[in-house]
C-alpha cells in the first residue's frame, strides 16, 4: 500500500481562512447581546396610554441583573430625563423586579423608557419601549440602532473569547498531553512553542476581555476601554473577579509550564522524574480546573436551574474539552514537527480522547437538559438549533476520531518488511535471529556513516563554493541543498503510509474542532432556550390574564349646554376582579380641568346579567373624583357607563366596553 502525504503547510493555511471565515459568520449570525435575563413585564407597558402620570417605571426580568443608576431612564418627549436616577430594588421570591421614580408633575405625551443592565450570565442585555399620559405626542427621542454587546466592541469581545477557550484548550490538553501520553515530547520544541503559544493566546485574551468589559456592557465605545473608572467598576463585578482569578492562576500556570519544560526534561532518574510527574499531574489539574471555574462561576452554570451542580459539571465539561481537543492539536503538530513520535503514545492518547467523549457527553447530556429544558425549545429557539449543530459536529469528530483509531491500531501493529520477515522465516533459533538483527543495525550504522560522509563532501563543497563563485552564488546553492534536504526528510516522511493516513485524519478532526469551538463560543453568547421560552409564556399569559397597569379610558362627552363638552378620562386600578381604585378627571377641550357638579358611574356585564352595579365616586378637587374598594366580581367584558352632569338640567351618559380581569 502507497500513500501521498498530505501538503500540511497550505493545508494548515487553508484550515486557518477556513476557520476564520467560519467563525465571522457565526458570530455575524448571533445577535451580540441575546438576552439571557430576558424582560417580562413592565408597568407600565409597551405602549400603554394612561390617564395620569405614573409614580414610578417598574420593570420585570426572567432573572437576577446587575442595576446601576443608569440602568432605567425615563425620557420626555424633548429627550429630557425626567426620572429620579434612584433604583429601587422591588425583588421578592423569584420574582426580578426594579423601578425608579419619575418626577411629578408631567405633563402629558408620549415618555420613552430606555434600560441596559448585565445579567447573571455575564452578558449585557438593553431594550426601550414607549408609554403616554394622556395623548400620545410626537418624540424626538433616538435611541440607538446598536444593540448592547454589539458593533466594533462587541466584535473583538467576542474574538476574544473565542480565543481564550483555544488557548485554555491548547495549554491544559498540551500540557496533559506530554504528561499522560508522551513524556518525551517535553524535550521537542514544536511541542514547546505550542503549549507556550496557548499560554500567551489566553493570557492575551483575558487580558482584552478585561479592559473591553467596561464599553461591552456599557457605552460601546471602544475608548472607554482605557477609562479607570470604568475599570474600577469592572472589577468589583461578578466578571471581572472571575478575569483576575484567571490572570493569577496563569501566573501559576506559567509555573508549571517552565516546570514541565525545564526540570522535567533534566531528570534522569527514574524515580525522581516519576515523582516530579505525580507532582505535575496533581498541580496541572489543580490550576486547569481552577482557570475553568472562572468561566463555571461567571457564566451559565452560575445561574438558573441548580447551580451548585451545574458548576462543578461545567468545569468538568471544559476540562474534558481541553484534554480532547487540545492533545489533538499537539498530536497534530508532533506528527508534522516530530515524525519519531512513538506509537505508544498515540495509543495512550486515543485512549484518553475516548474518556474525554464519555464525560463530554454525560456533562452535555445534563446541561442541555438545563439550558434547553423541552423538545420544543430544542428546535424552536436559537439556543436550541445551535446545539443541534454542536451534536452533529461532535458526532462527526467522533466519526473522524475513529478512523484515526483505525490508522493508530496499524501503527501499533506495523507489518514487518518482505527482507525482514523472509529472513526471520528462514532462521530457526535464537542465533539466526540475532544475525539478522546485527545485519540490520550493521546496515543502520552503515547509513549513518554515509549520511555524516555525505555531510562532510556537503560542506566541503561549500567551502570550494563560497572560494570559486562568490557569496551570492554560494547562498543559492545552500538555498538549493536546503530544499533537496527538505524533499528528502518529505519523502522519508512519506515512506510510512500509515503515519500519512493517520496525520490526514487528525488534520481532519483539527478543521471540525476548530468550527466546534467557534459554535461553542457563539453558544455561550446565546440566550438558554428554557429562558426563552419562559419569556414567550410570561409575554402570552401577560396578554390575556391579570394585566399590570391599569384600565384607562378617555370618553368625550357634550351635555349640550354651555360650558357642556370636555372629556372624560377614567382608570381603574389594578383593572382586574376584586377590589379596585377608581379615578375620574373631567378635562376641557383646552385640557383645563373642569369642575362639574356630579358624576356616576356604572359597571354592567350583559353577558352574564351582572349589573348595572352603581359607583357615586368623591370629588377630591376640582376635575377630579375618585372611589376606593371598586368591586369586579367576575372577569369579563364589561360596559363602563359614565352620566355627567354640568349644571341642572344639562347631563348625559356615555358609555364604553373594556375587558376586565
Amino acid at each position: 500500500m502507497t500513500a501521498t502525504a498530505p501538503r500540511l503547510g497550505t493545508a494548515l493555511t487553508r484550515l486557518l481562512l477556513v476557520a476564520a471565515a467560519l467563525l465571522g459568520t457565526l458570530l455575524a449570525g448571533a445577535t451580540p447581546a441575546s438576552a439571557h435575563a430576558a424582560l417580562t413585564g413592565s408597568d407600565p407597558q409597551d405602549g400603554a396610554v394612561v390617564a395620569t402620570a405614573p409614580k414610578d417605571v417598574n420593570l420585570t426580568f426572567s432573572e437576577q441583573v446587575a442595576m446601576s443608576a443608569d440602568s432605567i431612564r425615563v425620557l420626555d418627549p424633548a429627550g429630557k430625563r425626567v426620572d429620579t436616577g434612584e433604583i429601587r430594588d422591588l425583588c421578592s421570591g423569584s420574582i426580578v423586579r426594579y423601578g425608579v421614580g419619575l418626577r411629578s408633575g408631567l405633563p402629558e405625551g408620549t415618555y420613552t423608557v430606555a434600560w441596559q443592565t448585565v445579567s447573571a450570565d455575564s452578558h449585557p442585555v438593553a431594550g426601550a419601549f414607549t408609554f403616554s399620559i394622556g395623548t400620545p405626542s410626537t418624540t424626538t427621542v433616538a435611541l440607538p440602532d446598536q444593540e448592547a454587546g454589539g458593533g466594533l466592541v462587541g466584535t473583538l469581545y467576542g474574538i476574544a473569547r473565542y480565543l481564550s477557550y483555544a488557548g485554555f484548550a491548547v495549554l491544559v490538553g498540551g500540557g496533559a498531553f506530554v504528561l499522560a501520553c508522551w513524556p518525551r515530547g517535553a524535550g521537542v520544541r514544536p511541542v514547546q512553542r505550542l503549549v507556550v503559544r496557548g499560554w500567551l493566546t489566553l493570557t492575551t485574551a483575558t487580558l482584552v476581555m478585561l479592559l473591553l468589559r467596561n464599553p461591552y456592557t456599557g457605552s460601546g465605545e471602544l475608548a472607554d476601554a482605557f477609562d479607570l473608572g470604568g475599570l474600577k467598576s469592572v472589577l468589583e463585578t461578578k466578571t471581572g473577579a472571575a478575569l483576575i482569578s484567571r490572570l493569577m492562576l496563569l501566573g501559576a500556570a506559567a509555573l508549571f509550564v517552565a516546570v514541565l519544560f525545564g526540570a522535567y526534561t533534566k531528570r534522569t532518574d527514574e524515580k525522581e522524574k516519576k515523582d516530579l510527574t505525580f507532582g505535575l499531574a496533581i498541580g496541572g489539574t489543580v490550576v486547569a480546573a481552577g482557570i475553568a471555574g472562572t468561566w463555571a462561576l461567571a457564566e451559565h452554570a452560575s445561574t438558573g436551574l441548580q447551580p451548585g451542580i451545574a458548576m462543578p459539571v461545567d468545569i468538568l465539561h471544559l476540562l474534558a474539552v481541553a484534554a480532547w481537543l487540545g492533545g489533538l492539536t499537539t498530536l497534530l503538530v508532533a506528527l508534522h514537527r516530530a515524525p519519531g513520535i512513538e506509537r505508544a503514545a498515540v495509543e495512550r492518547f486515543s485512549k484518553i480522547a475516548f474518556g474525554s467523549v464519555v464525560v463530554l457527553a454525560a456533562t452535555g447530556l445534563y446541561q442541555s437538559w438545563r439550558q434547553v429544558g423541552s423538545w420544543s425549545a430544542l428546535t424552536g429557539t436559537a439556543y436550541g438549533q445551535l446545539l443541534l449543530v454542536k451534536v452533529g459536529l461532535v458526532a462527526v469528530l467522533v466519526g473522524i476520531a475513529w478512523i484515526s483509531r483505525r490508522w493508530t491500531q496499524r501503527l501499533a501493529a506495523p507489518a514487518e518488511t518482505t527482507e525482514t520477515s523472509g529472513a526471520r522465516e528462514a532462521c530457526e533459533s535464537d542465533e539466526a535471529v540475532e544475525a539478522v538483527e546485527a545485519v540490520e543495525n550493521g546496515a543502520a550504522e552503515d547509513a549513518d556513516e554515509a549520511e555524516a560522509a555525505e555531510a562532510a563532501d556537503d560542506e566541503a563543497e561549500a567551502r570550494e563554493s563560497t572560494e570559486a563563485v562568490g557569496p551570492e552564488r554560494a547562498a543559492q546553492l545552500a538555498r538549493q541543498r536546503a530544499a533537496v534536504a527538505t524533499a528528502r526528510k518529505k519523502r522519508d516522511r512519506d515512506a510510512d503510509p500509515e503515519r500519512t493516513g493517520l496525520r490526514r485524519s487528525v488534520l481532519t478532526e483539527a478543521v471540525v474542532a476548530v468550527v466546534l469551538l467557534a459554535v461553542t463560543t457563539v453558544l455561550t453568547s446565546t440566550e438558554p432556550g428554557r429562558t426563552e421560552e419562559a419569556s414567550r409564556s410570561s409575554s402570552a399569559s401577560g396578554s390575556t390574564a391579570v394585566p399590570e397597569r391599569p384600565v384607562d379610558i378617555r370618553l368625550p362627552f357634550d351635555t349640550g349646554g354651555v360650558d357642556g363638552k370636555g372629556t372624560v378620562r377614567l382608570s381603574l386600578d389594578p383593572g382586574r376582579t376584586g377590589a379596585n381604585a377608581l379615578h375620574i378627571y373631567v378635562d376641557r377641550p383646552d385640557g383645563r380641568p373642569l369642575d362639574i357638579p356630579e358624576i356616576k358611574v356604572a359597571f354592567t356585564l350583559k353577558e352574564k346579567d351582572v349589573g348595572p352595579l352603581p359607583v357615586v365616586p368623591d370629588r377630591i378637587q376640582a376635575g377630579h373624583w375618585s372611589a376606593s374598594g371598586v368591586q369586579i366580581p367576575m372577569p369579563g367584558e364589561w360596559q363602563i357607563q359614565v352620566t355627567v352632569r354640568t349644571s341642572d338640567i344639562d347631563q348625559t351618559t356615555i358609555d364604553k366596553n373594556v375587558k376586565i380581569g
